[in-house]
């Protein structure tokens, strides 16, 4: 019988899965900043759900780690050949 050595490979390089993990990192602290700022009596209104925290900074975290994995997806690792 002939066997073929078959070498298994990852799909990206090390530094791929780095840019991988820091966008799971960056999305996953952008939902959790937006936790909260809820009322408990839902006849009082909370005015701290309005605040900068929430409605700037983590959106603007969870599109920059979308935008990390992007182009973690689309780089090409440069000690793959």
């Amino acid at each position: 019988m002939n066997k073929k050595k078959t070498d298994k490979e990852f799909l990206f390089g090390k530094r791929n899965y780095r840019f991988l993990f820091l966008s799971i990192g960056l999305i996953a602290l952008g939902f959790i900043l937006m936790v909260g700022g809820g009322s408990k009596d839902p006849n009082v209104f909370n005015p701290e759900i309005f605040n900068f925290r929430r409605i700037r900074l983590a959106p603007t975290l969870v599109l920059c780690g979308f935008a990390v994995a992007v182009y973690a997806i689309l780089t090409k690792d440069k000690t793959s050949s």
